[in-house]
């Protein structure tokens, strides 16, 4: 692991962009430390977006409805949530620096956020990097029973109808295997990160920059915003995904 002050270059998110691309992500030891580290682990969680598991409980929560989701509606909003202390973990990793540099990448369109909203109130999402045709999730959260679920089951079926292949979850969870996630090799998941960006969007350019950057916003933004919850699960359920009609 290797501090990102101990790299003489300065940390754009054109590097950020780039550190994804070789298959490395930025983390922080807390929120009071100021200090970045590439992370690259021998082992690496995805979930595999043909494969997804939705319980009974959770669909039938879905289906009932009483809440909206919202897409890249308030990044700032969602990084506060992301980052407020849970049970079991009184501090976050994400500081200052992380908030800028992922707050860079949503104004190019290469950070995204799923939101999920009741009674005016944000209650649960989730925030991710998205190049190629691969979207990295970085965190979520809830403040309300299922909410960060349903934030999860509303991206994968964005992300099935968009054409993405990979689905980075860094890390496997609990709350994560419940969904089917599992645990990959290294070099497994280089292999199907060179598939993703192979098909990257436009000219194949990972600086965030001109034509390749606002392809891939328009990408995760094609399924309709108010696409009935039924219709997502139906995506999700699908063995394959099925892109854009």
């Amino acid at each position: 692991m290797t501090s990102l002050d101990d790299v003489t270059i300065e940390i754009t998110p054109q590097v950020l962009l780039k550190a994804y691309s070789c298959g490395i992500f930025p983390m922080a030891e807390s929120a009071d430390n100021n200090a970045l580290y590439w992370i690259e682990p021998e082992r690496r969680g995805i979930l595999p977006l043909d494969a997804v598991h939705v319980s009974r409980s959770l669909a039938k929560t879905i289906r009932r409805g009483g809440y909206e989701v919202r897409i890249d509606n308030d990044f700032d909003a969602v990084i506060d949530g992301c980052a407020e202390p849970r049970s079991g973990r009184r501090s976050t990793w994400i500081n200052s620096r992380i908030r800028s540099l992922y707050g860079e990448l949503f104004a190019l369109g290469h950070c995204h956020t799923v939101e999920v909203w009741q009674d005016g109130a944000l209650t649960g999402g989730l925030y991710g990097v998205h190049l190629g045709r691969a979207f990295f999730g970085e965190s979520m959260f809830s403040r309300a029973r299922d909410t960060s679920k349903i934030a999860l089951v509303y991206l994968v079926a964005r992300l099935k109808y968009g054409g993405f292949t990979l689905l980075d979850t860094q890390f496997i969870t609990d709350h994560l295997a419940q969904f089917g996630a599992i645990e990959i090799s290294r070099q497994v998941f280089q292999q199907l990160l060179e598939e993703a960006l192979d098909c990257d969007l436009g000219n194949g350019s990972a600086d965030g920059s001109g034509d390749s950057a606002d392809m891939a916003a328009a990408s995760f933004a094609a399924l309709p915003v108010d696409t009935d919850p039924a219709e997502i699960l139906e995506l999700v359920s699908r063995a394959s995904a099925p892109g854009r009609p």
